[in-house]
């Protein structure tokens, strides 16, 4: 996986609570540390749909 273009980070941001994402390369994921939810990156494509991110455990940290 390649990253992520910066810019796309600074535009992007999470479509429930409209907050800022972490960009977690190893996972392949932007994490919405608010709603504590990890949406995949498809083929370097950002899947932004409520539907298709991963609920993150109450154990699982999000840095």
């Amino acid at each position: 996986m390649s990253a992520l273009d910066p810019r796309l980070l600074e535009i992007l941001v999470c479509p429930l609570c409209k907050g800022p994402l972490v960009y977690h390369k190893a996972q392949g994921e932007l994490i919405c540390k608010a709603d504590r939810l990890g949406f995949p990156i498809k083929d370097d494509i950002p899947v932004m749909l409520e539907e298709e991110a991963r609920k993150l455990p109450p154990e699982e940290e999000v840095a």
